[in-house]
């Protein structure tokens, strides 16, 4: 039944992501990808929907309100973070060299990572959706990649830095 349900859903999901996106200002891509995800997800839990031409109508709709939502809720900081004028020499070179050593970690990262991290990491605080266009990927696969990009990190700097044992002893 999935392998002919999907083929099935497809261009109808291409033409209700059109035409919600319009009115969400979402990604129409972004929006197929996170339904096709629903779907999947649903298949795997219950099986798959009983009328699947309107749980799909309804998934997008849903989609398209959470997107809304999110991009009202979505704001620019009112002013500029506070500067390192304020902190001593001291303090702005371990500032420094901790920077340096997460911009080193981000340039040996594997794949997409590098240009991901950098671009979360610009001065220019960028949106998901201005990185995105500039990496000519969708915005709903920005996230996932992203969160993979972090576990990689993660684990980089782990294995280089010593980490304190609990109740912040060294090792």
């Amino acid at each position: 039944m999935t392998h002919e349900l999907i083929p099935t859903l497809r261009p109808l999901l291409a033409a209700e992501a059109s035409a919600e996106a319009l009115g969400s200002g979402a990604d129409p891509g972004d929006l197929e990808q996170a339904v096709w995800l629903r779907l999947l997800e649903r298949l795997e839990v219950a099986g798959p929907p009983a009328d699947p031409a309107l749980w799909l109508r309804g998934a997008v709709r849903s989609e398209a309100r959470r997107t809304r939502h999110t991009s009202r809720r979505e704001a620019a900081y009112a002013s500029e973070p506070a500067d390192d004028a304020d902190r001593g020499p001291e303090q702005r070179a371990l500032t420094a060299d901790r920077h340096r050593t997460l911009h080193d970690a981000v340039r040996r990262l594997p794949g997409r990572c590098p240009r991901i991290m950098a671009a979360l990491l610009s001065p220019e605080d960028l949106t998901y959706r201005e990185i995105a266009g500039a990496l000519g990927m969708s915005q709903g696969s920005l996230g996932p990649e992203r969160s993979r990009c972090l576990g990689c990190l993660r684990r980089m700097l782990t294995a280089e830095v010593a980490a304190p044992a609990p109740w912040g002893m060294e090792r």
